[in-house]
């Protein structure tokens, strides 16, 4: 049996459409037929040759949503017709110091989804069983797939973030339009920036509910108690640092950055945190995913065939997205 998929071939190049053999899952693993992959802009790192250790020729994405055609051995927990979600975290070796104290998104045997496992730009894919969440069958599977990594991500990053009153938010895209709806639910004030100019972004902002949206060039009229910078740019961090309160939080949200300039030290003082978020957890899962359906979130996407992949990666690029791009299997 035969399947579609888009393949990273080198760094630098566009992804190519294959035909190839339709994966059979080992012991402990599931095939999926995909539903929808959302596209991330870890995506875009990968594809550009920025995240070192990509095993190529591979087949990306890691926001998945499929349903369980077959398992390699019985399974108690997932059966045949399941809806499921597949994230970033691939699997863990489940033994090292991080995995026994509940940081396994630091293992150093970990491996990613659309990384150094063929991913979700396919027809079919293959999981880990334990490191699958099931997902309602009741929702479109393109409004789900975003919240297996922007939201997720989104989600982990809002809690390193801190319950302070007023949040600032750096790049208004995938996670951003997600975790406005966590603050926002939580009963905080969110301060949206974007790309100076953006317009449509900061309308997209401020329609989610944000208190104020402006360029990153401009100023908030108050001071924030944290801010996540999603955008993949290292100058954003100095600019974030100054507008946080004494013993205020930035939070880089991204697996990528540009590098960060020198800044005076001033800005980092009054215990001011600067921290990074790496990967993800299942327990981050766990309790997101029940969380976003009782707000419930709302994803805003922009759907593109398979073959398309090409193309709804240069749009996230450009910034010409409105929330998310997701890919849909026919």
């Amino acid at each position: 049996m035969m399947m579609k998929a888009m393949i990273l071939e080198a760094p630098g190049k566009p992804l190519v459409l294959r035909e190839i053999p339709v994966p059979q899952p080992a012991v402990g693993e599931i095939l999926l037929r995909v539903e929808a992959c959302a596209v991330c802009r870890t995506d875009l790192h990968i594809q550009d040759g920025e995240l070192e250790g990509a095993t190529l020729p591979l087949i990306p994405g890691h926001e998945i949503v499929g349903i369980v055609e077959a398992s390699g051995s019985p399974s108690r927990r997932f059966h045949p017709g399941d809806r499921l979600g597949v994230p970033w975290l691939g699997s863990t070796c489940g033994s090292c110091q991080y995995c026994h104290a509940d940081h396994e998104n630091l293992c150093d045997q970990a491996r990613f989804t659309g990384f150094h496992i063929p991913g979700g730009y396919a027809e079919y894919t293959i999981v880990k069983q334990d490191f699958a969440y099931r997902l309602p069958g009741n929702r479109p599977a393109v409004d789900l797939a975003p919240l297996l990594c922007a939201g997720l991500i989104g989600y982990r990053s809002w809690r390193m973030a801190g319950s302070g009153k007023h949040l600032g938010l750096y790049g208004f895209g995938a996670a951003a339009h997600i975790v406005i709806q966590l603050a926002r639910y939580a009963g905080q004030e969110v301060y949206a920036f974007t790309r100076p100019g953006d317009a449509e972004s900061q309308e997209f902002a401020l329609g989610l509910g944000a208190a104020w949206a402006g360029g990153s060039d401009e100023s908030t009229p108050t001071l924030l108690d944290s801010s996540i910078i999603f955008a993949p740019v290292g100058a954003l961090v100095p600019v974030a640092l100054e507008q946080v309160c004494k013993g205020g939080t930035v939070v880089c949200g991204g697996i990528h950055m540009s590098e960060i300039p020198a800044f005076p030290y001033q800005i980092l003082w009054g215990e001011r945190v600067l921290r990074s978020v790496a990967n993800l957890t299942r327990r981050d899962g766990e309790e997101f995913l029940p969380l976003a359906a009782r707000i419930p979130v709302r994803t805003e996407t922009t759907s593109y065939p398979l073959h398309q992949a090409n193309e709804a990666l240069e749009a996230l690029r450009r910034g010409r997205l409105k929330g998310a791009a997701v890919l849909t299997m026919n």
